[in-house]
């Protein structure tokens, strides 16, 4: 019952999928080869006491676990989804308590000369947790219990993973909110999601800027992006072109008159003051609309209650930022931001990674070529930061090559799952999707400077067992729910 034969496997499985699989994998060891950049011959390759030698090994036991996955019924995966979901929570719990700490984090599990990360492999246990309770024939996500279920689904490991101080690999699971999205989550909560850090960007951004009167820039954009909002909602939701256009008339002279006040020092407006007082102004005025119309203006009361929550999370960025961020996450941040500079600190890993790759050029310096490599000026260039040894020694040409790999194989995955015949293989296609995604956007960003430094592995390129692994069982559980479907 367990296994098939070799040629119905043959037959089924996607090809398309497994081969850019391999290519990948088979470009994460040259790469990890060129970032050691000290071999002298062939059989150097193989030596176990190097980076890249023991990554062959991991990639041996990867490949026999693609090979099991695509053997196993489909239906355990189902069947077994939750005890799979409580066997990687409980792993994590197990690994805040016993594991050492290393590098400020209590998140591997030493057992003898293997060291394994329990929270890598919780991502395609909580992928397969969300897609069985998902998958239910009663499940609307607009219900209130269901979405909490499947909030408290998705919290569980992240709380323990921000436990073990691992707060790159917690942050993967905000991506889930597509997967939610793409199961009939409303527009308002990803807006919501991207306006939360929108805001806490132009807050932080701009925060260490102040006008002569003690107002602070971050505050007085982030209160005034805030009414654009509210206007533009008005005119996208409000059928009544009159209400939307006397309510941006006010605002917009209550302002003129604030700036002329000040201009002319006549009287000195608190500019931080005056906004929050349009805002709720207009909170009220919102709120007194839905009161007046009820059922037929629900809109306001949504406004209302965006305005409202707005105001609080800007006056808690501060915080959050401060007392909940560790130092170097905060430094991180900063030096990505442009608000410090700190080219020894915690921006020497992003600088030497630019010059890297930009010493590589168009078409790269030539494989075990790099100088950046060589001498090794980007640290932990075999994991993290793999990506500016493709562009160091293969180019802009390698780079790109590379991208348009994994783009290719996250189009396969959404394509494989949009032709599912069962919504638990589709909505576990869009997560393993998703988790993909995440991981290319943040790991390149980073490596490039447009995203803070947060320890998140570039798929079957970075060094190490626990990553190649877990993104092989996440990928293959997904091919082995297509092969059943075919």
């Amino acid at each position: 019952m367990l296994y098939y034969n070799l040629s119905e496997t043959r037959k089924s499985a996607d090809w398309i999928a497994i081969l850019l699989y391999a290519l990948l994998v088979l470009m994460g060891e040259v790469s990890i080869i060129g970032a050691c950049g000290n071999v002298s011959s062939f059989t150097d390759i193989f030596s176990f006491s190097q980076f890249y030698g023991k990554q062959l090994v991991w990639i041996g036991c990867a490949s026999a676990i693609a090979f099991a996955m695509l053997k196993i019924d489909a239906k355990i995966f189902l069947v077994f989804s939750y005890f799979i979901y409580a066997c990687a929570v409980a792993l994590l719990v197990v690994t805040i308590a016993v594991a050492t700490e290393i590098k400020g984090s209590r998140s591997w599990l030493v057992l003898g000369p293997v060291s394994l990360q329990p929270a890598e492999f919780a991502k395609f246990a909580t992928a397969l947790a969300l897609a069985r309770y998902m998958s239910r024939y009663d499940f609307n996500i607009l219900k209130l219990k269901h979405f909490s279920m499947v909030c408290f689904i998705l919290f569980l490991p992240v709380v323990c993973i921000l436990l073990q101080n691992e707060t790159g690999s917690a942050l993967v699971y905000s991506i889930f909110i597509l997967v939610f999205y793409r199961e009939g989550l409303p527009d308002f909560f990803l807006f919501l999601f991207c306006w939360v850090i929108f805001l806490f960007i132009l807050i932080l951004r701009n925060a260490s800027v102040s006008f002569d009167s003690g107002e602070q820039l971050g505050n007085v954009l982030a209160y005034g992006a805030i009414i654009v909002a509210e206007v533009v909602m008005t005119m996208l939701k409000e059928p009544n072109k009159r209400m939307w256009r006397i309510m941006f008339l006010c605002e917009f002279v209550v302002m003129f008159l604030v700036w002329v006040f000040n201009q002319f020092e006549w009287y000195h407006i608190n500019y931080e003051y005056a906004l929050m007082f349009l805002i709720g102004a207009g909170a009220l005025f919102h709120l007194g609309c839905f009161l007046l119309y009820m059922a037929k203006r629900k809109i306001h009361l949504l406004i209302s209650g965006i305005l409202i929550f707005s105001v609080a999370y800007s006056f808690s960025v501060n915080h959050i930022f401060t007392e909940i961020l560790q130092p170097h996450q905060q430094m991180r941040i900063k030096v990505t931001l442009g608000i410090e500079d700190d080219p020894y600190g915690a921006g020497y890993n992003v600088n030497q990674s630019k010059i890297a790759i930009g010493s590589g050029g168009f078409f790269g310096k030539g494989f075990l070529n790099g100088t950046q490599t060589k001498l090794r000026y980007v640290p932990e260039q075999h994991t993290d930061f793999i990506f500016c040894t493709v562009c160091e020694e293969f180019g802009f040409l390698g780079a790109l090559s590379v991208v348009l790999l994994y783009l290719a194989l996250i189009y396969r995955i959404l394509y494989l799952a949009e032709h599912q015949k069962t919504e638990f293989s589709r909505i576990y296609g869009y997560c393993v999707a998703c988790i993909f995604f995440f991981h290319l956007l943040i790991n390149i960003g980073m490596v490039i400077g447009l995203m803070p430094v947060i320890g998140i592995p570039l798929p079957f390129f970075s060094y190490g067992g626990s990553s190649l692994w877990s993104f092989t069982i996440l990928l293959f559980i997904f091919l082995c729910l297509d092969k059943n479907n075919k």
